[in-house]
């Protein structure tokens, strides 16, 4: 059977077609916002198995495990079952594909073949324990900031050595010392982290020919996304696989480069063409996603970047409404016309909720905006990444899981030696530890080595031992199962542990909700298609292998791929967790000076370009309805503050946005689009007997001769005194008696 290829060309624009048809050489596609990127990928692979190029030598390389799932489903769809050479397919992220390079070439990697993958709180877990080794107090040196170091490091290729010998000051050898810790640890427990699994792939790629020769071999053609994001390691493994045929083809986005704060080099798409001469530039600039005064808003505010590639962008779509930039008087205020605006597109429009994002620069914006969305019976859910796998007890069961697939794992096995508790205290567990570390054992060993306990008490004794045996029985049916049995193998461990317990011993509802909990990742389990099954292969895996794979879909799991674009919800979220998602009406708040641009992008022209993107990627996100708001008076630390407006706001071309001012309450109070009202007073009865009520209702406008002009918020009968609370234009709310304040109505 062949593959009709004028069906795979059908619907593309002209630019999306030169993309599609590339055949040899490197090419770099610029795709705008909504352009279809995707879609050009995809077809892209299906064409080149159209010209009898077989899938498994092609390689498709992108950035989240959703992203790898709708690629590989969309090519699944796109070859017919019986078309020959559709087997085989490699669609990874980057991560993912270096995990399976590392299992299969592990010794050329230097490393076991059943090392561990250390998530987030296993870093950190084994961060703390480096810090304690090389006498470092963590309240002067805190975990998250030297593994930030580590990670900067790694991400440069560089080892503990080479950090070491690089470091010139005080701070950097104090780090280097951590990062030597940190990586023994590591090492040790036959582990690696998530930078890892990039720094060994590229090194091996460096100095071993062998495998870079059959790697290069096996994937003649490289397809990479999001390539504005890819640090210099992903950089290095990308040329390297690509260096004998230069058949790289990249799709990224300059202007959507908002990742340097996590390694994202903006220079490795800004610089293609010198790094592969001769490379094909296709521009796509038609966005399919958003109407077009988004579309030409967003295009003047990232024009004034300067370092960029130029494209023209455009919709053939209807024009659409204006973007909204509205300044409200303080983040309540904001928060209540978010609302009021998302609350109207759902009533009057029928918008499903499911279809609106609110999106902040920090997440310390979201606290007032939840507050109102609660009031007004708005649903809303908070993206925050791996939610489930971050509870306690799911990491709890994972690090038994991650406890049998690597014997030598000695931070999971210390982490549940007494969970749920079983008699094994601390100071056992240290005696243990001192045992092994004399016998350069590890603590699974050493637990099951009666010999090694004798200073341990019997009590103690006897639960390390038995303790030891389950662990042993479980790692015999890990050694002889296969997949199909591999939910009931954890279903097993969870019973046996003592972590899953029988109904009838549930003592409260957060028990049932653990439970629950537990049950469902037994269910997750169960569903798991180890990835070497992924392709249709039929038949079973070792349940080792089966283990480990499933350990890493949940280690390499990220922000994105947490997102249930189903849920019929307000999704809240950062800018730089919507990178990727559409929604048909957007919100973006807080664009302040200090917000959006970030205070630390003021002395640094590439940092405000990096901010710049960051506010042009949350107004691309909208399809139809964009909202952008920013606060007169914000709330800092308990303190109101005044907020100056972002100098992107002036930057959006004012042909396609309308703009109104709220916060100042003095003015003629037109609100086209509604929500602008306080929406905050306080409802008191009034006080009839001396007329202060009605003089003072709240609306009134006063002045104050040390605090000027304000707006009565509420009037609060007191005895034979009152009190009236006043938002003041310059200095915020305050409670003044009236008798003593000397305030004056004003009439306007």
């Amino acid at each position: 059977m062949t593959l009709d290829q004028d069906a795979l060309l059908d619907g593309l624009t002209d630019a999306q077609r030169e993309a599609v048809t590339h055949l040899d050489g490197p090419a770099l596609v610029l795709a705008g916002p909504g352009s279809g990127k995707t879609r050009v990928i995809t077809r892209r692979i299906a064409w080149l198995v159209s010209l009898g190029i077989p899938a498994w030598q092609i390689l498709a390389v992108t950035f989240t495990n959703k992203a790898a799932r709708e690629m590989r489903e969309r090519v699944e769809h796109l070859l017919p079952p019986d078309l020959p050479g559709r087997r085989g397919l490699t669609v990874a992220t980057f991560h993912g594909f270096c995990a399976r390079l590392l299992r299969d070439h592990a010794s050329a990697a230097g490393i076991d073949a059943d090392y561990s993958i250390y998530d987030s709180a296993d870093q950190i877990a084994a961060m703390k324990r480096a810090l304690e080794d090389v006498g470092l107090d963590p309240s002067n040196w805190p975990p998250r900031s030297m593994l930030g170091i580590v990670s900067g490091a790694k991400n440069a290729l560089q080892s503990p050595e080479d950090f070491q010998r690089d470091a010139s000051d005080f701070h950097s050898r104090t780090a280097a010392k951590a990062y030597t810790a940190y990586q023994k640890i590591l090492e040790k427990n036959h582990a690696v982290d998530f930078d890892d699994l990039l720094r060994l792939v590229a090194g091996m790629l460096k100095r071993d020919g062998e495998v870079r020769g059959a790697l290069q071999d096996r994937f003649r053609y490289v397809l990479i996304d999001e390539y504005q994001d890819t640090n210099h390691a992903q950089f290095v493994i990308a040329g390297a696989i690509a260096a004998s045929h230069g058949n790289i083809f990249v799709v990224g986005d300059p202007d959507q480069s908002i990742y340097a704060w996590r390694g994202a080099d903006i220079r490795n798409i800004l610089d293609f063409e010198e790094t592969h001469p001769g490379a094909r530039i296709i521009p796509l600039g038609q966005n399919f996603r958003s109407t077009g005064h988004i579309v030409q808003a967003s295009a003047g505010l990232i024009a004034c970047n300067r370092r960029r590639k130029a494209k023209d962008l455009s919709t053939d779509l209807e024009d659409g409404e204006k973007v909204r930039i509205v300044r409200l008087s303080d983040e309540h205020d904001e928060a209540k016309h978010v609302v009021d605006h998302l609350r109207r597109l759902a009533d009057e429009e029928g918008v499903p909720w499911r279809s609106m994002a609110v999106l902040y620069r920090v997440n310390a914006l979201s606290r007032v905006l939840e507050d109102q969305l609660r009031r007004e019976g708005v649903p809303y859910v908070i993206a925050r990444g791996t939610a489930f796998y971050d509870r306690k007890e799911i990491r709890d069961a994972l690090a038994y899981l991650r406890m049998l697939a690597n014997p030598a794992d000695d931070v999971a096995f210390r982490r549940i030696v007494n969970v749920p508790t079983r008699g094994i205290g601390e100071s056992t567990i240290k005696r243990v530890e001192a045992a092994a570390a004399a016998q350069g054992r590890s603590l699974s060993e050493a637990c099951g080595d009666e010999s090694l306990l004798g200073d341990v008490a019997t009590r103690s004794r006897k639960a390390v031992l038995g303790f030891a045996r389950l662990v042993a029985d479980w790692r015999r049916e890990v050694a002889a199962g296969d997949s199909t049995g591999f939910g009931d193998l954890v279903s097993r461990v969870l019973r046996e542990s003592g972590l899953e317990r029988p109904e009838g011993q549930f003592e409260s509802e957060e028990e049932r909700q653990r439970q629950a909990n537990l049950a469902e990742l037994v269910s997750a389990a169960a569903d798991f298609v180890p990835p070497s099954l992924a392709d249709g292969t039929d038949g079973t895996v070792p349940m080792g292998v089966a283990l480990r794979e499933y350990l890493e879909s949940v280690a390499l799991v990220s922000d994105a791929d947490a997102i249930d674009a189903e849920q019929g919800a307000v999704t809240l979220m950062t800018l730089h967790a919507a990178k990727g998602l559409e929604f048909h009406a957007v919100a973006v708040i807080g664009v302040e000076d200090g917000l959006l641009p970030h205070s630390r992008a003021r002395e640094s022209e590439i940092e405000l370009e990096e901010e710049r993107r960051l506010c042009f990627v949350g107004m691309t996100r909208a399809e139809r309805d964009l909202l952008v708001t920013s606060a007169s008076v914000r709330t800092v630390r308990g303190m109101r503050q005044a907020a100056i407006k972002s100098q992107f706001l002036e930057e959006i071309p004012d042909e396609h946005c309308e703009r109104r001012d709220f916060a100042d309450r003095w003015g003629d109070g037109d609100d086209d689009f509604g929500g602008g009202g306080d929406g905050r007073h306080i409802e008191y009865d009034d006080d009839p007997g001396d007329g202060l009520a009605a003089a003072f209702r709240p609306g009134t406008a006063v002045r104050h001769p040390l605090f000027g002009l304000g707006v009565v918020s509420a009037f609060m009968p007191r005895g034979r005194v009152h009190s009236v609370i006043v938002d003041f234009k310059v200095v915020g709310r305050k409670t003044l008696v009236l008798e003593y304040a000397k305030l004056q109505r004003v009439e306007f």
